[in-house]
């Protein structure tokens, strides 16, 4: 039997007598194509998994889910950083909601050479872009590096070596202005003992094992780098920056935060 759709019950649109207004309500976990800017090559083709979301007051009882798809699905062949004000807008208008939310994870990719051979290899960086509008729009992006990591203590204490461990850098920046995901890649590779490669021959190997000798780093030394090297970026409003040493040694993580806005000393 045919059901007109019209003559159906709107149950999310009904009124909620509990006064208890939500936050955010939404989708998530749903994957997208999307285009980001790349450096070298003007834009890179990804694929994010995104959460969308609006606020609902405390008399609507819920929110149309599907609206939210049908909204992303109109941005098909432009969901990237120039569209998100657009998509926001779109979403506040469909949800008749004050404000929106986007939440883009995805896998950023960049060929990198080794440090003597020159050989290149794929490297991918997870990266998130959140973005808010309820007046202006509000993007943050943050970004995990993998590094090399010495220990300054290991090295001054022993007669020889020292020991060393992979790490993550992760940097959260909120922006007013455009910047480059390869900008904040390089503050944090330049902040450990060395970077991570996907392809190294010996005598790369040789390089960074010497490399990262001689520029042994705490946690705490990884954090305050990348702290001053932020600097020298325009338009941040604030930032996070965590430092995570997967120790060899010792059976547990060594880890550090710096967070601050652009108006604090």
């Amino acid at each position: 039997m045919k059901t007109n759709r019209h003559l159906m019950k709107d149950v999310q649109g009904s009124q909620d007598f509990r006064n208890v207004p939500i936050q955010k309500v939404g989708i998530r976990n749903i994957s997208y194509p999307i285009t980001v800017r790349d450096k070298s090559r003007e834009t890179q083709q990804t694929v994010a998994n995104v959460s969308l979301s609006v606020n609902l007051p405390h008399t609507n009882r819920g929110t149309h889910m599907s609206r939210f798809v049908e909204v992303l699905d109109r941005f098909k062949d432009e969901v990237s950083y120039q569209s998100l004000d657009l998509i926001l807008i779109e979403i506040k208008k469909a949800l008749m909601a004050e404000e929106s939310h986007i939440e883009l994870a995805f896998p950023f990719f960049l060929r990198k050479k080794a440090p003597v051979s020159g050989l290149e290899s794929l490297m991918s960086y997870e990266c998130v872009i959140e973005a808010t509008y309820v007046n202006h729009l509000e993007i943050a992006t943050r970004v995990e590096v993998p590094v090399h990591t010495l220990c300054p203590c290991s090295k001054e204490i022993s007669d020889f070596s020292a020991h060393n461990q992979r790490g993550t850098v992760s940097i959260t920046v909120g922006m007013t202005k455009f910047i480059w995901i390869e900008d904040l890649i390089q503050i944090a590779e330049d902040s450990g003992s060395s970077p991570v490669y996907a392809l190294l021959k010996r005598e790369d190997e040789k390089h960074i094992t010497e490399r990262a000798y001689e520029n042994p780093r705490f946690v705490e030394d990884i954090v305050r780098e990348v702290a001053l090297r932020l600097q020298s970026l325009p338009g941040l409003r604030y930032q996070v920056i965590e430092a995570e040493n997967f120790e060899s040694i010792h059976n547990h993580s060594a880890y550090a935060v710096i967070a601050k806005r652009a108006d604090a000393g």
